[in-house]
């Protein structure tokens, strides 16, 4: 199967690196409505719905880069309404890194989690 057979089918994966720096920009990014928790991703590559995605995720000032994988589930195109910022959601796979760093993204958002502010997806 070809790799143009494999994106109309979702199969596509790709590598990105995110590096979050602030609460307010991880407040922003972090999905957790998503079952196993997900990150909206700012890319102008284009992915589509179920690529599959490897993520090296910077995280505040922890100077480790953990990675991840999960699958597109939102896709925010160039030129959104209200000037929302071009990218991917990706919902995070059932893991055991998944699971680590969904805690701490918990633990560092705390109650703002539950903030009604507008973020890069909702």
């Amino acid at each position: 199967m070809d790799d143009n057979a494999l994106g109309q089918m979702g199969g596509r994966a790709g590598m990105v690196s995110l590096d979050i720096k602030g609460k307010t920009a991880l407040y922003a990014a972090y999905m957790p409505f998503l079952r196993h928790g997900g990150l909206f991703v700012p890319t102008a590559r284009l992915h589509q719905m179920g690529d599959q995605v490897y993520i090296l995720l910077s995280l505040m000032d922890d100077p480790t880069k953990l990675p991840l994988s999960g699958r597109v589930v939102w896709i925010t195109p160039a030129g959104a309404q209200g000037n929302r910022q071009q990218g991917i959601g990706v919902q995070l796979d059932d893991n055991e890194v998944s699971t680590i760093v969904r805690t701490k993204i918990e633990n560092i958002l705390g109650n703002a989690i539950k903030a009604t502010r507008p973020t890069h997806t909702m």
